[in-house]
């Protein structure tokens, strides 16, 4: 067989085999469901246990005892875990306010500055996305630094462990905030105030409501890093303790967590879902 008859079979193969490839059917709907699931599973699997074993009777995490409300009834009689959870919630929903407010006005400030000076406002977001990308141990031990060197003047509870979540919380506003900031029509501004509002009427009577989703959103993420902090908290509390500390401090594990951890995911679940329903209910509104 001559080499030119073999350069001649070749390509000829090769364009049978894609054709061939070409007329094989594909179904990658099957695969891509197969793999949502799985994460499904991986990631909901252990919160449904907990579910079903916070009803447990039994203290076993392992072999099911009975259905029993035991749980829940001692958890609401722990004094010192109730407290915890007050203490939590206090400062959570205290950080989130403020770091929410802080946040939001330094974004709306950023994006303003950034049309004069660009630079210092990229070096200044840099500086904002820093702690986020720190390690936590590292911006615990820096905070308790700080408040060691003042605690003559501010010693260390409630208060330092409330400046210590506005801290960290902060960032996390700005970064989402900024952007939406960023992608508003000036125009807007400046058409309310050609109609006689004051520039601080028209960011609160125009910008600060096309903003909200942005607001809420970064208000919800504060929220759950502030809730679920233990770190920063570890460091930083003196006396007052979270409910990470809390459990952290538990000398044998008590099925009361199970109960716990129940309730808390679902009033996440149930925020979470409010926030849907919202965003759906504005896209509507606005369609129209």
């Amino acid at each position: 067989m001559s080499a030119q008859v073999l350069k001649d079979r070749v390509p000829l193969k090769i364009k049978n085999r894609r054709k061939s490839l070409s007329n094989q059917e594909y179904h990658p709907h099957f695969a891509l469901t197969s793999y949502t699931w799985l994460i499904f599973i991986l990631l909901y699997l252990p919160i449904i246990s907990v579910i079903v074993f916070s009803f447990n009777s039994s203290k076993s995490v392992s072999n099911w005892g009975g259905f029993s409300f035991t749980w829940y009834e001692s958890l609401f009689k722990n004094r010192v875990l109730m407290e915890d959870l007050r203490t939590t919630l206090s400062i959570a929903a205290i950080a989130t306010v403020f770091s929410t407010i802080i946040g939001t006005l330094g974004a709306i400030g950023l994006a303003e500055l950034n049309k004069k000076k660009p630079k210092f406002v990229n070096f200044v977001l840099s500086v904002n996305n820093l702690p986020l990308v720190n390690p936590d141990i590292v911006t615990a031990v820096s905070l308790m630094t700080l408040f060691l060197a003042i605690q003559s003047v501010l010693e260390m509870g409630y208060i330092t462990l409330l400046l210590a979540h506005i801290a960290f919380c902060t960032p996390y506003i700005v970064i989402q905030v900024y952007p939406k900031v960023l992608s508003q029509d000036p125009s807007e501004i400046e058409a309310a105030m050609d109609l006689g509002a004051t520039r601080r009427q028209a960011v609160m009577k125009v910008m600060i409501p096309d903003l909200m989703p942005s607001i809420l959103s970064g208000a919800m993420l504060a929220f759950t890093m502030s809730f679920d902090d233990f770190i920063i908290s570890y460091f930083v509390g003196g006396k007052s303790q979270n409910i990470s500390v809390y459990i952290y401090s538990m000398k044998t594990f008590s099925p009361v967590v199970n109960a716990l951890s129940t309730i808390i995911f679902l009033a996440i679940g149930l925020v979470v879902l409010g926030f849907q329903v919202f965003n759906s209910t504005k896209k509507k509104r606005e369609e129209r």
